[in-house]
């Protein structure tokens, strides 16, 4: 997926906030749910699409599914707005 579909699951609260819960490991999506207050379908529903634009992995074991945010995709969007910050010989 590229920066439109990243933009586009990140303009959501709510994903933005699922993201920042996931940065300190790994969570089950039930307790994802309760972390928020919300019904499973609905997290369900955020997760999908923040899967679908690269930004949280899933493990699934037995009969849980585990996700955890993928950094790669934070550090390609770093680099690349990292381009528009000035340098010292763009002053003058």
């Amino acid at each position: 997926m590229g920066f439109p579909e990243t933009f586009k699951a990140l303009a959501d609260p709510v994903r933005r906030d699922i993201l920042t819960y996931l940065k300190d490991g790994e969570k089950m999506a039930g307790d994802i749910a309760k972390q928020f207050n919300l019904t499973n379908a609905t997290i369900s529903y955020h997760l999908s699409i923040l899967k679908k634009a690269n930004l949280v992995y899933e493990n699934k074991q037995k009969n849980f599914i585990y996700y955890q945010v993928n950094i790669s995709v934070f550090e390609e969007i770093s680099l690349w707005i990292s381009q528009f910050r000035g340098g010292e010989s763009d002053e003058k």
